[in-house]
């Protein structure tokens, strides 16, 4: 059966595990595989590694940190992060790689979308929209390259085009609200999950178990994704990498069996 999925999301910088906040200010929080080592015994659903500075940098992904990435996890991992050909789309998913997350190669040559999923299959490629709000209107907006690119182009009409090329999965993360651990951007949520029948996963926002919850109920059949939350504890924000056990997961998703 079909079942939430409660995901932590790393920021690599420099090799190094980050936290940053609105996109912004990345803080050094420990070693990316000690955390995927400690996610391993917390047996987490999944795991996303984000590489920030691939793209904004113009470089490729870094090939052996996947490669070490993927040999340590023992759980599906999706990594995002420079991948901008369906060639490097194949390499990562040969490493180990469950799913591969495309952002701004996809908006600007949208048929990556369609021939990575031809090469390895849908269900393996995860769309991924950065949103912020932008003007006096505050109008929803995609942006590139760690936040600092405007697109024009409005997430739900990405989101429709991205399902009709062939994404497996839409991944909707809320610039605005990265870091700031004051829950997720539910408007955005509702305006994506409303045009499309993919799978959807949210990020940005999550400051409590309790802001998870709110969204499996809310939308059901979800994945809940989450930075800070899984690796900061208590209002100091001491680095402590925690995911919740097995009967505190079992029920935060069973309230996501009646959706909206």
């Amino acid at each position: 059966m079909l079942r939430p999925r409660i995901i932590p999301c790393l920021l690599v910088k420099n090799s190094g595990l980050v936290k940053t906040v609105r996109f912004d200010n990345p803080k050094y929080v420990g070693d990316p595989i000690n955390a995927v080592r400690i996610f391993n015994e917390k047996e987490v659903d999944e795991l996303i590694v984000a590489d920030i500075d691939a793209t904004a940098h113009n470089r490729e992904p870094d090939y052996n940190m996947i490669r070490n990435l993927a040999a340590e996890c023992r759980m599906p991992l999706c990594y995002v992060g420079g991948v901008k050909t369906p060639e490097q789309v194949e390499r990562i998913i040969s490493l180990g790689v469950e799913k591969v997350g495309v952002s701004s190669a996809a908006i600007y040559t949208p048929e990556l979308i369609s021939e990575s999923a031809r090469r390895v299959g849908n269900q393996s490629i995860v769309v991924v929209m950065d949103v912020k709000k932008i003007g006096i209107s505050r109008r929803y907006e995609i942006f590139t390259h760690n936040g600092t690119r405007k697109t024009g182009l409005h997430p739900v009409e990405f989101a429709q085009r991205a399902e009709a090329l062939g994404a497996g999965e839409i991944l909707v993360n809320a610039i605005d609200h990265d870091g700031e651990m004051k829950g997720y951007d539910l408007d955005l949520v509702d305006q994506v999950r409303d045009v499309v029948s993919l799978p959807l996963s949210v990020l940005g926002g999550a400051g409590s178990l309790a802001d998870i919850e709110g969204l499996i109920r809310r939308y059901g059949i979800v994945g809940a994704a989450a930075g800070s939350l899984f690796v900061f504890k208590g209002k100091y924000r001491a680095v402590l990498i925690n995911y919740p056990n097995r009967s505190e997961k079992d029920a935060l998703c069973s309230n996501g069996m009646s959706v909206r």
